[in-house]
């Protein structure tokens, strides 16, 4: 009942093609947005400031990077933290460098450089495709990694190899660095995701989401009605890459506050695509549930059970946490290879049609 379209009428093609069509769908965001940037921000302690909202937000991030090359493209990648690495690396180098640099502006640019080695190692998608681009794609996750570590001067020839994010301030406020408050940093990191996933829903309903789409169902096709594979890929690899170097430099600069270049290695790449998996491929909305699932379950199983009076300890909690997620990912990929969404979007055809039966 709280879903009845009854009276919603569609007068025009812009109408029926809105981002809402649905009146409901809006009222929902509104309440969502409204909680992020409001209600949170007054009523979070910062446990879950550092626990929950700031990694959901970038982890979400980082899987709708991943979403719009594997999600709408078609093209499957296991490089993911690597590429995250690199707009971490970039923002570090562009501060230490340029140290009157707006912190914000050097987030944003620093994903430029990660759509550039993106482009580079997309090339190959040219030629090759499925399990045979994923290795090509996980030949950079190595390569990347390796390069982090040997090359002195990305890191300024720290001793410790690692990189440490300085006091960086915006507008006299501290943003990041060992002073930044927590808030600070999750408002900058609600900008920025709140930011690309308002452009990311744009270029996905419009010719270029259509080409990314008609390149994943069938290229061969694609590529006799006249779209050029070539752009199409490239584009969705270069897009990709830059969302998910932002990512990677909220990932070290307004949370992890320092970094090695183990922390981009393979399990990275590996947790943002069950994220991009269990949310559901092709989803705006399913990159935000994934991660809201793969974030909250390690406090949850930490949490829950303490309250009922059940110790647990963090080893079991760790294997537990394996355990459920494999486990999901084995359901949705039989069960539901859409994912959340998927789910989601069953629940609200049944609110638009109660109570009469389906």
């Amino acid at each position: 009942m709280l879903y009845r379209t009854a009276g919603q009428y569609k007068t025009s093609y812009a109408s029926d093609q809105a981002v809402f069509p649905v009146r409901q769908d809006a009222i929902l965001l509104g309440i969502i947005l409204l909680l992020a940037w409001v209600i949170f921000p007054l009523t979070a302690s910062e446990f879950t400031f550092q626990t929950l909202l700031i990694p959901i937000l970038i982890y979400s991030l980082a899987a709708l990077g991943l979403n719009v090359l594997t999600g709408y493209a078609g093209q499957l990648s296991l490089g993911t933290a690597a590429f995250m690495g690199v707009g971490a690396y970039a923002c570090y180098k562009m501060v230490t460098l340029m140290p009157w640099l707006n912190p914000l502006v050097a987030i944003l640019l620093s994903g430029a450089f990660s759509a550039g080695i993106g482009v580079a190692f997309g090339i190959p998608s040219l030629r090759i495709k499925g399990f045979y681009l994923a290795i090509a794609t996980l030949a950079a996750q190595f390569f990347l990694v390796w390069l982090f570590e040997k090359w002195g001067w990305l890191y300024n020839y720290n001793s410790s190899g690692a990189i440490q994010v300085p006091n960086l301030t915006m507008f006299g406020v501290y943003v990041a660095g060992p002073q930044a408050s927590t808030i600070v940093q999750y408002y900058v990191v609600l900008v920025v995701v709140s930011l690309l996933t308002w452009v990311t829903i744009n270029l996905t309903r419009g010719t270029l989401g259509r080409t990314w789409k008609a390149t994943r169902d069938m290229d061969f096709a694609a590529e006799l009605i006249g779209i050029n594979l070539m752009r199409s890929k490239l584009t969705a690899f270069a897009i990709s890459s830059y969302i998910v170097g932002v990512a990677g430099a909220l990932f070290v600069f307004m949370w992890r506050g320092a970094a090695e270049p183990n922390l981009f290695d393979i399990p990275l790449s590996f947790r943002i695509l069950f994220i991009a998996i269990i949310g559901g491929l092709g989803s705006i909305m399913g990159n935000y549930l994934g991660a809201i699932l793969i974030v909250g379950l390690p406090v949850m199983l930490n949490t829950v059970p303490e309250a009922l009076g059940i110790h647990i300890d963090s080893a079991t909690v760790e294997h537990l946490n394996i355990m459920i997620v494999g486990s999901l990912i084995i359901f949705f990929l039989i069960i539901e290879p859409h994912g959340l969404a998927r789910l989601w979007a069953l629940i609200r055809e049944k609110l638009v049609i109660w109570p009469f039966p389906h």
